[in-house]
């Protein structure tokens, strides 16, 4: 990549003036920048002959590092822009998606990888795990708008929420797949005890931790920037939203909580400080400028990968198209469904809910830090990079042609 450092630079340039100018010219049309930029990456790495062969196993850590910081940006922009306070009644839906559609869809996929892809019992649920998650990222565009817009529809403010927690809550299930993967066959196997350090620890305590984390780093931040008495800040949003971000992370990954959960908890308890202040759109649009330039970065060279796959002749089988359709087709909408069954929400809401679980760089992040744990078979990280990246691929072209259609169908914009 570095001999062609300069010509790299020029193509993020070009990917990033699409993000300027896209607003402008693809609002009246079924096409969302994700699709353009990725579909630029596409054609330039199939291509551009001349670059080295982006392979994910060999750059797993790279992976690894800068999808974890898009996440990170885009949760500390969703608890920011949330208006609705933290009450059982608004958001039971979003508990709902979580509890009950999250599991569902993770048993289901990873019966899909066992069953379909002959995958370990470990890399099955591993693929449930990383495309289990609704991506904080690519679901901007249907998320609730900038902070202090006024009320907040249901379908947006549900899969901004659930978009926020559900990344950290599928890191338990995560954990569960890299632990079976090093025990699953070994002398002493995978344990009834194991299984209860798995449960006390990686889903009781490090959920806790960062809840707790994300709690006190966002009150007490929020304490500080709103201290004086005429509620006026001029304090540099940016140094704010990463201070906010790192800090949250960075406390509750060093005492072995889940650092995506308190990054979002602590950008929504800051937000609830003075909750109706501007400074809080200040914050807001620097979390969504710097969001999407990292976002084009990534998709850019994503579509750099997918399009040095395909000429150099990655086999791609039609059980992997038809288990990327029945995931965004069939079984996060019927999943959605049912978590949402019994609640007072109408029926087009409910849909729209229910089918738009976008999947994107969460799941680069989750599968690429699961992979460096070097527990899994070569082979079977390439299967799962493949299923991985075309589910994504079609989330991408799926649900940017159809979301604003569902949207101003159920919410009328």
């Amino acid at each position: 990549m570095i001999e062609n450092y300069n010509q790299f630079l020029l193509l993020c340039g070009i990917a990033f003036l699409f993000g300027g100018f896209a607003p402008y010219y693809l609002k009246r049309l079924p096409i969302s920048l994700p699709m353009l930029q990725v579909t630029f990456g596409l054609v330039m790495g199939y291509f551009w002959t001349s670059l080295p062969f982006l392979n994910p196993l060999e750059h797993g850590t790279f992976i690894e590092k800068v999808s974890e910081l898009v996440v990170l940006v885009s949760l500390v922009g969703a608890g920011i822009k949330l208006d609705t306070p933290f009450k059982y009644k608004h958001w039971q839906p979003t508990i709902r998606l979580l509890l009950i559609t999250m599991p569902i869809c993770i048993a289901v996929m990873a019966a899909l990888g066992y069953y379909v892809f002959s995958l370990s019992l470990g890399a099955a649920i591993l693929l449930g795990a990383v495309l289990a998650p609704t991506d904080p990222v690519l679901a901007a565009s249907i998320q609730v708008g900038p902070p202090n817009e006024g009320s907040e529809d249901t379908p947006r403010f549900t899969l901004t929420s659930e978009a926020g927690l559900n990344d950290g809550l599928a890191f338990p299930f995560v954990y569960l797949a890299i632990t079976i993967a090093e025990y699953f066959g070994k002398a002493d196997g995978v344990s009834t005890s194991l299984l209860f350090d798995w449960f006390t620890k990686d889903v009781l305590w490090r959920i806790a931790a960062g809840t707790v984390v994300g709690v006190l780093v966002g009150k007490l931040i929020g304490r500080i920037v709103f201290a004086r008495s005429n509620q006026e800040t001029t304090l540099s949003q940016g140094y704010i939203v990463i201070a906010i971000t790192l800090l949250a992370y960075g406390m509750a990954e060093f005492i072995h909580g889940y650092g995506f959960i308190a990054v979002f908890v602590a950008a929504f308890a800051f937000r609830r400080t003075q909750h109706g202040h501007d400074y809080h759109e200040e914050l807001h649009d620097f979390a969504e400028q710097s969001e999407g330039l990292l976002m084009s970065l990534v998709l850019v060279v994503f579509g750099i990968a997918l399009g040095q796959g395909l000429s150099h002749g990655t086999e791609l089988t039609w059980q992997v198209y038809a288990a990327s359709l029945a995931i965004l087709l069939l079984i996060r909408p019927i999943a959605g469904w049912v978590g949402l069954t019994g609640l007072d929400i109408p029926y087009k809401e409910r849909f729209a809910i229910a089918s738009l679980g976008i999947r994107g760089i969460g799941t680069f992040y989750y599968l690429a830090y699961a992979l460096n744990k070097d527990v899994f078979a070569a082979d079977e990280g390439t299967s799962l990079w493949i299923i991985c990246s075309i589910v994504v691929i079609a989330s991408i072209f799926i649900h940017g042609m159809t979301a604003p259609t569902l949207m101003k169908m159920t919410t009328g914009k």
